[in-house]
């Protein structure tokens, strides 16, 4: 078998690794991590990707979850698409929806760090899912546009106060390569802003699951034709007629 993986930037180490431990051909492609800041270019970018798969390729493999509905709507053409039930690129890195919901209900103000992720940030904005600063420049441009210098900075305050809903870091360590710079990195923002600090162990699995081709109920197969349509349910992806 051979698969085309389409995968994040922030997921780098780890779909190399185990794409060159899988038993088929796995060719890599990586996006930005920034395209996370603008769903509807992220998705055109994913869909452009797929359509240029040919026949060759037995499946199309995404490295992605739902990501702010970038991948909703997706469609598969001439091959199936593949991708996890996955809301976002934590529940890759910690192994399983249900361990995400576990971490996500035991300590719901949790911002999470990686390796990969640390190491292709702005330098502020260092957390999975944190706003570039760029990105944050840019909203403030339109809302001043569109709504006035004053609205504009209330919006903004308001938008930040994010942070004062959450209250621990949690580093997770993948065991692919050092991490300890993006480890004293994550600890040196949970200080900054009065977080407490955690390390857990990342999991391979679903990464793993995927470029192996053992695509059980954690993950959607999209037949060609066929588009990813989100559910709003614990199964989040299900495929849809075209």
């Amino acid at each position: 078998m051979r698969y085309l993986l389409i995968a994040c930037e922030v997921l780098a180490r780890e779909v190399y690794l185990c794409a060159a431990h899988s038993p088929h051909i796995v060719d890599v492609q990586l996006l930005e991590k920034g395209l996370h800041d603008t769903p509807e270019r992220l998705r055109q970018e994913l869909q452009a990707r797929i359509d240029s798969a040919d026949e060759r390729y037995d499946a199309v493999l995404l490295g992605y979850g739902l990501c702010s509905n970038s991948t909703a709507d997706l469609v598969a053409r001439k091959v199936p698409l593949v991708l996890p039930r996955a809301h976002d690129c934590i529940t890759l890195y910690l192994g399983s929806r249900e361990r995400y919901e576990k971490e996500f209900f035991a300590h719901p103000g949790t911002y999470y760090y990686t390796a990969d992720y640390v190491e292709r940030s702005d330098g502020a904005s260092v957390a999975l899912g944190a706003v570039s600063d760029e990105r944050r420049r840019k909203v403030y441009e339109e809302y001043v546009e569109k709504y006035g210098k004053d609205n504009a900075d209330y919006l903004m305050e308001v938008l930040g106060a994010w942070a004062r809903n959450y209250s621990r870091a949690a580093f997770i360590e993948m065991g692919v390569g050092p991490s300890d710079g993006a480890e004293r990195r994550a600890q040196q923002e949970a200080k900054r802003r009065g977080w407490s600090f955690e390390k857990l162990m990342g999991d391979l699995i679903l990464i793993r699951k995927l470029v192996n081709g053992q695509w059980d109920e954690d993950f959607l197969v999209v037949k060609p034709g066929e588009r990813v349509q989100v559910t709003y349910d614990a199964q989040i992806v299900k495929a849809s007629p075209g």
